[in-house]
């Protein structure tokens, strides 16, 4: 077998020393999430020159905060949306074969309380099946009352009268916009975090650049680029107002943000290696419990929001609907004190012409890309699964839109991310426990070097941090515990606890001093309810 070529190393006073060099950048991409990272492997995988700003961390918004559900999008066959599933499902397929240590099938159980919840959605689950085809991931089965407690062994079996078993995927979603990025270093693309876009440069009417500030500097400096793409999420907004006000015009709101509240519980609860999926609840929402990394995440809700915070809290509504709902399926229902982390994610969907109501779930979930007179091209909405069909189709855009020159065609579709192992090779269940596996073809360089025997928290390694500091972009130790490693996401109490170990690794690593004060408060708001 050949040996692993060393990993591209993400030394950032040698990353600042590039971008201050003079250059016109192809592109020049601000927003480090899904779309912002999926456009830049793609664009540098053409041969662009590439450079991505990210105001805080890679994935730190939405995209660490997703359900972890790699999905087709079952719940829009009831739309009739089939070509939005269509997509999502070839897209799932992609997905999983190109980093298959971080995105993986998964079996779905839909329990039935009603004589015809069963034939009622299993007939749309066989739809799926069919328009799956060959990507398809297992067949839709129909289960007897026994075989429906011996899959999920803690449902409530209180006129339970079977259920459904479907296929769909997970995902470690921090871990993964990880490995874009580095795949997208690897191809030559410059990303930054910390670095902010303050503003757009223009010239005779037309956007020319990005003018830019180091956040842990103070320093700030001009970008030049051809084509400027906006993939801040649900803030993308802003900075299409920017624009406008420059070129002496206004823009109205895309995006209605839209929260989704997540819990994370211990195994106990809910063991086994199913998820459980309630398609409508008292309310018309749904209900995921889903097994994942050693943990059970429960949620999730759709609550529209007004403002636009970092780090969304919760709803006390949203956790009783969480707790309430959890109780009606399960056997023994998980109360407040036994909620190991909440945390937040903010949807970015995309208004429709005519949409004034406050009902987010009747927004599109489909992506939007518009390019505006200035050149500057803004793309929101879409999720997960269909990062790279959305990125494709941004640069379709802005090859038609004359931003770009004529490009080839993308070569993302079955590109490996950084660290897949090789085809063949077993790789770790999603829902089992963090660990090394978690690296994929990477883990025995990990384990190289100093500390890969010693344990600073449950799964985290001296090791771990170290490789996180030299070859992952991590700068804190919130982008170590919230994202290189998620156990502020599994164990908030836990996450705090390992804070000062963690931040000793990471001083030696970074030459300087790391404090811990931030994440504390951020520990706490992840381990209280409100």
């Amino acid at each position: 077998m050949t040996a692993l070529p060393t990993p591209l190393p993400t030394r950032r006073r040698e990353l600042l020393e590039r971008l201050r060099q003079p250059h016109t950048y192809d592109l020049a991409i601000i927003g480090g999430g899904a779309t912002g990272l999926g456009v830049a492997l793609d664009a540098a995988l053409r041969g662009l020159s590439v450079v991505l700003l990210e105001s805080h961390d890679f994935a730190k918004g939405t995209s660490s905060r997703a359900t972890k559900l790699v999905h087709g999008g079952v719940r829009y066959l009831a739309q009739g949306n089939i070509g939005l599933v269509s997509e999502a499902l070839h897209e799932r397929s992609n997905l999983l074969h190109n980093a298959p240590h971080l995105a993986q099938p998964l079996p779905f159980v839909m329990p039935s309380y009603q004589w015809w919840e069963a034939p009622f959605y299993g007939v749309g689950l066989k739809a799926y099946d069919l328009l799956a085809g060959k990507a398809g991931l297992g067949p839709t089965e129909f289960l007897s009352v026994a075989k429906t407690r011996a899959l999920l062994p803690t449902v409530n079996p209180r006129h339970l009268c079977g259920g459904v078993k479907y296929w769909d995927g997970q995902f470690d979603d921090a871990r993964l916009a990880l490995a874009l990025a580095r795949s997208a270093a690897v191809h030559g693309a410059l990303l930054i975090n910390y670095c902010q876009a303050q503003g757009l440069v223009h010239e005779a009417g037309r956007v020319a650049g990005v003018r830019c500030r180091d956040t842990e500097t103070g320093h700030t400096l001009e970008l030049r680029a051809r084509c400027v793409v906006n993939a801040t999420g649900v803030w993308v907004d802003t900075l299409r107002q920017q624009d406008s006000q420059a070129c002496g015009r206004t823009s109205q709101p895309i995006v209605a943000p839209s929260q989704g509240v997540h819990l994370v519980v211990d195994r106990d609860f809910f063991p086994g290696d199913h998820a459980l999926l309630v398609p409508k609840t008292a309310d018309g929402r749904v209900l995921f419990a889903v097994p994942w990394l050693g943990k059970v995440i429960l949620g999730t809700t759709d609550t529209p929001r007004d403002d636009l915070p970092r780090e969304p809290t919760p709803f006390a509504d949203e956790i009783a609907f969480i707790l309430t709902e959890s109780a009606r399926y399960l056997q023994r229902a998980p109360q407040r004190s036994d909620v190991r982390s909440v945390w937040v994610g903010l949807r970015p969907l995309v208004k429709s012409g005519h949409d004034e109501g406050s009902d987010t779930k009747s927004i599109s979930r489909e992506h939007t890309v518009a390019i505006s007179k200035s050149g500057l091209v803004t793309v929101t909405g879409g999720k997960w699964t269909t990062y790279r069909s959305m990125a494709d189709d941004v640069l379709d855009k802005c090859q038609a839109a004359k931003l770009l020159p004529r490009l080839p065609p993308s070569h993302t579709e079955q590109h490996r991310l950084v660290g897949a192992p090789h085809t063949g090779i077993p790789t770790t269940a999603l829902w089992l426990p963090p660990g090394i596996h978690q690296y994929g073809a990477e883990a025995s360089l990990v384990q190289q070097l100093p500390g890969h025997d010693t344990l600073l928290a449950p799964h985290l390694t001296e090791a771990m941090v170290r490789f996180a500091a030299r070859y992952e972009y991590a700068r804190t130790v919130e982008d170590v515990l919230a994202r290189r490693s998620r156990l502020l996401f599994l164990d908030a109490r836990a996450a705090a606890a390992a804070a000062e170990r963690v931040a000793a690794v990471l001083s030696d690593e970074l030459g300087q001093r790391i404090a811990t004060d931030d994440f504390m408060a951020l520990a706490r708001q992840y381990s209280e309810l409100p």
